[in-house]
């Protein structure tokens, strides 16, 4: 078996200039986005949401993104989750997506929000009934006694929501990440990357600088 230091891969496939950037991070975002989709990239949308507890311990986990536009990036979960609760007492975070197949990485940071009840109900009902039965069924994150626990809590609400409609839980619905800084990363040659930063300057305008690798 060979050591763990002895793994590595030279990045080859492209480069990303000031040329080729765009002025708006977020048209960015969707060019390289269609890329990661024209790619087949599987599960394209994860990405590491990061967040910190009000002592600043920090935390991730993946999730997944479910829509973005000009106002940020959005995903859903329950409130009374881990992160729920740090988003509620220190809402700030930070996003990661990884494109192996096209080498590239995005980290996007800023101010969280809760998105609208509209935009939480359309998008619960959009799910499968066994998601939206789900969400109702689980504690996240709470220490449960046993997985036949579950099962019974998922057995409970399906029989709750035979004769009615399932909606939404009140302690389930969308954050939006409101972006302060988007960086673009390809991967280059003997560790040689660009990046590309995205800074929101006070006049809302964005500011590009490149990092050094």
């Amino acid at each position: 078996m060979s050591s763990i230091a002895d793994i590595r891969k030279d990045y080859k496939l492209k480069a990303f200039t000031e040329k080729e950037a765009n002025t708006s991070p977020i048209d960015q975002f969707t060019q390289w986005w269609q890329e990661a989709l024209d790619a087949e990239i599987d599960e394209v949308n994860a990405m590491t949401l990061a967040t910190a507890s009000p002592q600043g311990i920090p935390d991730a986990r993946i999730v997944l993104l479910k829509g973005y536009d000009a106002r940020g990036f959005q995903f859903f979960t329950n409130y009374n989750s881990s992160k729920g609760h740090q988003l509620e007492a220190n809402p700030h975070a930070t996003l990661v997506f990884f494109w192996k197949e096209l080498e590239r990485q995005v980290r996007i940071s800023g101010g969280v929000e809760r998105a609208s009840e509209a935009e939480s109900d359309e998008y619960y009902n959009s799910r499968p009934e066994g998601s939206r039965i789900g969400a109702w069924a689980s504690p996240q994150s709470q220490v449960i006694a046993n997985r036949e626990w579950l099962d019974l809590e998922d057995q409970k609400y399906k029989d709750l929501f035979t004769a009615k409609p399932i909606v939404r839980p009140p302690h389930w619905g969308g954050y939006r990440v409101k972006p302060v800084r988007i960086e673009f990363w390809q991967g280059r040659s003997s560790r040689l990357h660009d990046r590309l930063q995205y800074t929101l300057t006070e006049g809302r305008s964005w500011k590009i600088e490149r990092l050094a690798p």
